[in-house]
């Protein structure tokens, strides 16, 4: 798992079966220690937190757990937005997202 801001999202005419109805979106990693993106862009699959451009998020990057969270075990999902951050507490100093 892995902090991440979404960045955008994308728009496909055509998806795999599993993935109707759900958002594809952009997420670049994100270190609250210093509140910079912290790797490359990735897609990953809305889970269904509704999570849109400029959110902070929780990203699962690991095909089976991503597969049992959409309960579907033939779909092709490797990387799945599975939470919005509200904040985070470290070191004794908190930052708000949300």
């Amino acid at each position: 798992m892995f902090i991440a801001k979404v960045v955008g999202n994308v728009w496909a005419t055509r998806k795999h079966r599993s993935l109707e109805g759900r958002k594809l979106m952009l997420v670049k990693p994100f270190s609250p220690e210093t509140g910079a993106c912290a790797g490359e862009t990735t897609l990953a699959v809305d889970g269904g937190t509704g999570c849109g451009p400029g959110s902070v998020v929780l990203v699962l990057d690991e095909g089976g757990s991503a597969r049992m969270i959409l309960k579907d075990e033939n779909a092709p999902v490797r990387t799945l937005v599975c939470g919005i951050i509200d904040s985070i507490d470290s070191k004794g100093k908190a930052v708000k997202y949300a």
